[in-house]
């Protein structure tokens, strides 16, 4: 247990990584925004579904940054997953590179812990909670 939140830890810090470099980070929706903010991850990440904007109209956004790569962290269920084949595909049309690395890692991480990214901050401090280190 303790392992498996250190190598979440871990992840969290390359994603902190990939945004202090002024990568942008996709999500799927406000809650996500939020959870990830309550990790301490910073920087542009845009919620790509609640925003009352079609998706391409979000990729268009995304292209008007001129970023060359973007980190997709749909969720981690079956939606988040054709969500993030779809925009793959999208963003590569689009000369953007579309890092799904992170996404796969907390995937198989997580399984069936965790579906959303929504949950990553309550439990990390279950697993925290669990080995004493609250």
């Amino acid at each position: 247990m303790e392992d498996k939140l250190e190598r979440i830890l871990h992840l969290l810090d390359s994603l902190a990584s990939e945004s202090a470099r002024g990568i942008p980070i996709l999500v799927e929706g406000r809650k996500d925004v939020e959870a990830l903010n309550a990790l301490e991850i910073r920087g542009d990440v845009i919620a790509v579904k609640t925003t009352g904007k079609n998706l391409l109209d979000q990729l268009g956004e995304v292209e008007e940054r001129g970023k060359g790569e973007v980190v997709l962290l749909m969720d981690f269920d079956r939606r988040g997953k054709e969500l993030t084949k779809y925009l793959t595909l999208c963003l590569e049309k689009m000369k953007i590179k579309p890092n799904t690395v992170l996404w796969k890692k907390f995937r198989s991480l997580l399984r069936r812990d965790v579906k959303d990214i929504e949950g990553l901050p309550s439990y990390i401090e279950t697993l925290k909670g669990k080995i004493g280190r609250i």
